[in-house]
């Protein structure tokens, strides 16, 4: 088989481009710039390795189940997060790479800011930031084609800089079809081995798709009468497409910008017919399925017996004080005390959204004994015993 040639690739394109890494005229102060490290693969990494001539997929054969996530082989690095010099609203890749016929490279970054991290964002043509930030987080993924071509990425070059920033997002809820995941034993997005009656949940965008054992992009998914919720962790990508970020506005979605916000592609296919029907490979849809959940959030956490639609928050969209659930899933309460019954769960890394605080009944947890109580939203209250960090700024009592 003959080499490919090398080139700097436009990601996820695999087109021969070059990108200016001077800073422009709007952007006056100095720049960070760093090699991401593709060396360190690690327990936070898919389906990736690191080889004398760059990295690439460890398997390039497509999935044993396809119609889960895609019809082609994945792999994902993430790198260790990087503290730049100064605050920077906008970070650029540059990217070496030799590409094979038909597979994808794609370099992605987030940032963190004092409510938590942003969305990752494609670093090419730029990502930019609706607040300052000052570490920087970037990943790589890969994607094989049909035929089992990979694409060597052999170094990545990243630069922070300052540009203009639009207003910050509120917190979104849509309602969306849910489907229950079940493929216990098999690998989600992030490398988690699902187990029976897990408890996550899958968007069929990377961009909200969290590192396994965290939960930096949670949702709250409740039923339509709002009876339970539960607080999980986005760990998987599905169903369906795997780039329709459907909570964003068009001019950031990655793909199906002629729909609507809060409307998932695979909802308008099969609704309306919406790309013939079909999903972004090809597939035709036969749900409108825009959330899956894993059996535990389905079953225990919402109590639900079939697929249902239900009302999804995004809450790395909103803003506040956050707290991580270091033990569980936890139970949520209508009040400050086991007396009171339960509304949901809060699975085990979900960042949740902490309005206030009262005093009630003492609880012995894993991280203090402590009479206080965090209510979460309206009749939905934890307990601070099982809360392993609070983020995002200081509580305040109700």
């Amino acid at each position: 088989m003959n080499h490919p040639r090398t080139r700097v690739l436009a990601l996820g394109l695999i087109t021969v481009l070059t990108i200016s890494l001077h800073p422009t005229a709007a952007s006056a102060a100095p720049a960070d710039r760093w090699n991401a490290d593709l060396s360190a693969v690690d327990a936070d990494d898919v389906n990736v390795r690191h080889t004398r001539a760059g990295l690439r997929l460890a398997d390039a054969r497509p999935p044993r189940v396809p119609a889960r996530r895609s019809a082609v082989a994945e792999g994902m690095l993430v790198t260790a997060p990087h503290t730049l010099s100064r605050p920077a609203t906008r970070v650029r890749a540059e990217v070496t790479a030799a590409a094979g016929p038909g597979a994808t490279a794609t370099v992605q970054v987030r940032g963190w800011r004092a409510i938590g991290w942003t969305e990752w964002r494609d670093a090419v043509p730029g990502a930019v930031f609706d607040q300052p930030v000052r570490r920087v987080q970037a990943r790589v993924v890969l994607t094989g084609s049909t035929a089992g071509a990979t694409t060597e990425v052999r170094a990545v070059r990243l630069t922070a800089d300052a540009a203009a920033i639009a207003a910050a997002t509120p917190g979104l809820t849509y309602r969306v079809y849910a489907t229950r995941i079940g493929l216990v034993g098999e690998l989600t997005a992030n490398g988690h081995t699902v187990r029976n009656r897990d408890h996550f949940v899958a968007l069929p965008s990377r961009r909200g798709l969290s590192p396994r054992n965290t939960g930096d992009y949670t949702l709250r998914v409740c039923t339509t009468t709002g009876s339970r919720c539960e607080y999980a962790p986005v760990w998987d990508v599905g169903p369906w497409n795997t780039r329709d970020d459907y909570w964003n506005p068009s001019s950031v979605r990655e793909n199906w910008k002629d729909l609507p916000r809060g409307r998932p592609q695979a909802q308008a296919a099969y609704q309306t017919g919406h790309n013939g029907g079909r999903d972004q490979f090809g597939r035709v849809v036969l749900n409108p399925a825009g959330v899956d959940l894993a059996d535990g959030t389905f079953w225990d956490g919402l109590r639900l017996t079939t697929n249902a639609w239900v009302d999804v928050a995004y809450l790395w969209t909103g803003s506040g004080p956050r707290g991580v659930v270091g033990d569980g899933p936890l139970n949520v309460r209508t009040g400050p005390g086991t007396g009171y019954p339960t509304r949901g769960l809060a699975a085990q890394h979900a960042n949740v959204p902490i309005q206030c605080h009262v005093t009630g009944q003492t609880i012995a947890g894993p991280y203090r004994t402590t009479s206080r109580w965090n209510r979460l939203a309206a009749g939905q209250f934890v307990s601070h015993a099982y809360i392993s960090v609070v983020w995002g700024g200081s509580v305040p009592p109700c």
